[in-house]
């Protein structure tokens, strides 16, 4: 039975055949298709934009899908649809009938033209719309300064190959967006389209050609997870190697490890970005400002821990550091040294006070004298309790220092005594104890009571007084030389100080300053920042 949709008197088929063949039969596909050669055959064209399917920044290669859209009138393809009844339109092959040569001009395909030759719909007044669809693959000048908050424009340049615009004029109708696809890297802002006409050397004639741009908007929040974040992290962590302390030994590494970790990031980048000098990519100038900031950082640490491990033997700190490292900059950043305000438990004033007060009471001379007092010191002066008061309080406040190990063990002082004898061992007597002392302040008595029974006796125990102030002068000595280097130590330890303390307020303001000023020169920051994060 006959189709349902076709009606049973239909004669279309032996009509269309017919129509082609008349058609075709003097039809010449090399011959532009007007009434008059002197005539311009008008072109209306247009660009679909299907699919944005890849922007390769090294290569600078854009690739996108497309239709082509290209309009006019066959003057040979006419024809009268009442003498061809249900004839209303005509399908032919690029290669049967006349088509307009318009390629890409800044294609990069491997065949140049990337379209697949459909067939050429004609009706009966001679309209012909051609509708090629193709991956079109085209040289884009990618600009990458502004990376990963950019803005790409790409153009797409039509043109006819051979016809000039006297005899192919080519009209352009707005691009079609209407069936994008969006893509996950890049967001379609417009596709604005202008036609131009260009004078070349060997011909006097224009030639026009079509030229649409399609701007592109980079999605910034993968390139923001996986870059800028890690990144931004790594640079706060070249604060904490200030923050870390100089006896951990750990700084050099810390600082070190976050310079390896910047490094991999950079040639993350390296890989992505073209290998050009024009313009240097944002997160370029970010990674190469950080890394400027840990490169420092590593150096102001090396610094630190030279302040901090050095050798008080080695002298006294310059007059410019102790004014600038223990003065200024730490009235600048309200630090105090841990030992400013307290009292000393025994000063070297008070040292040199006792050391005389003992040395002003010692005679050169131990004979007795006619009289039968003893020249050599009064013992009741010695035992009485207000001038041994400092040397005790000396000895008991030190015996903790003296028993704990020093780094630097001060070389050993030669004493003279007032009689020129040799200079005693700077190892304490072990004769000498607390109980000869008590002995020793007893034979004083006696001698005092019954003098002239007693001088040898006294004579002897003078030498042992003599002796044992020697030795306690020679601990005074040891205590103010500890003194001495602990200060010292304690000045270069709290230089160090100043400087992390300087160099993380310091590095802390770059950092931020670096990183606010950079990423927001990119001119559509906030855009970015408002579609892609909110």
């Amino acid at each position: 039975c006959p189709h349902p949709h076709i009606p049973s008197d239909s004669v279309q088929g032996p009509h269309q055949r017919f129509l082609l063949r008349e058609l075709l039969k003097e039809y010449n596909p090399m011959e532009r298709p007007v009434a008059n050669d002197s005539q311009t055959l008008t072109v209306q064209f247009s660009f679909i934009l299907m699919q944005v399917m890849d922007v390769d920044e090294k290569n600078q290669i854009l690739t996108t899908n497309a239709w082509l859209q290209m309009q006019w009138y066959d003057h040979y393809l006419q024809w009268n649809q009442s003498e061809y009844p249900g004839v209303k339109n005509l399908r032919f092959t690029p290669t049967q009938i006349w088509t307009p040569d318009i390629l890409l001009y800044n294609s990069a395909h491997d065949k140049f033209d990337a379209t697949f030759k459909t067939n050429v719909l004609v009706n009966s007044s001679g309209f012909c719309e051609y509708l090629p669809p193709g991956i079109f693959i085209s040289t884009c000048n990618v600009d990458v300064r502004w990376f990963p908050f950019d803005i790409q424009r790409c153009e797409l340049k039509f043109g006819s190959w051979t016809f000039d615009g006297l005899l192919l004029d080519i009209q352009m109708k707005e691009a079609d967006v209407s069936g994008y696809m969006l893509n996950g890297e890049w967001d379609l802002l417009e596709v604005p389209g202008d036609r131009h006409e260009v004078f070349y050397d060997c011909c006097a004639e224009p030639y026009p050609d079509v030229t649409f741009v399609v701007t592109l908007r980079r999605r910034t929040l993968f390139y923001a997870l996986n870059l800028l974040i890690p990144c931004v992290l790594l640079s706060s962590m070249t604060l904490l190697v200030f923050l870390l302390p100089a006896n951990s030994g750990e700084k050099i590494s810390l600082g070190i490890t976050v310079l390896l970790s910047l490094t991999v990031f950079m040639l993350m980048v390296a890989e992505i970005m073209p290998a050009t000098s024009d313009s240097v990519p944002l997160i370029g100038q970010y990674f190469a400002s950080t890394m400027v900031i840990v490169g420092m950082s590593v150096v102001a640490t090396v610094i630190v821990l030279q302040f901090h491990h050095h050798n008080p033997n080695s002298g006294h700190m310059p007059r410019w550091v102790h004014l600038v490292l223990l003065q200024w900059v730490p009235w600048f950043l309200r630090m105090k040294r841990p030992s400013e305000g307290a009292d000393p438990t025994f000063s070297s004033s008070q040292a040199d006070s006792q050391s005389k007060t003992l040395s002003s009471q010692r005679d050169p001379n131990p004979h007795p004298q006619p009289n039968g007092h003893l020249p050599y010191m009064g013992f009741q002066t010695f035992h009485n309790t207000t001038e041994l008061e400092p040397v005790q309080r000396s000895r008991t406040t030190r015996e903790a220092t003296l028993d704990t190990p020093v780094h630097h063990q001060p070389p050993s002082t030669k004493f003279e005594s007032p009689s020129q004898e040799p200079p005693v061992s700077p190892e304490p007597d072990p004769s000498i104890t607390s109980s000869g002392l008590e002995a020793a302040a007893g034979a004083g008595r006696s001698a005092a009571t019954h003098p002239q029974s007693s001088v040898t006796r006294a004579v002897a125990v003078g030498n042992q007084l003599q002796a044992l102030l020697v030795e306690v002068q020679f601990l005074v000595e040891r205590v103010r030389e500890q003194d001495r280097q602990l200060s010292l130590v304690e000045q270069w330890q709290f230089a160090a100080a100043v400087i992390d303390r300087l160099c993380l307020v310091g590095f802390s303001v770059f950092n931020i300053i670096c990183t606010i000023a950079i990423l927001m020169a990119a001119p559509n920051f906030g855009e970015a920042l408002s579609k892609d994060f909110l």
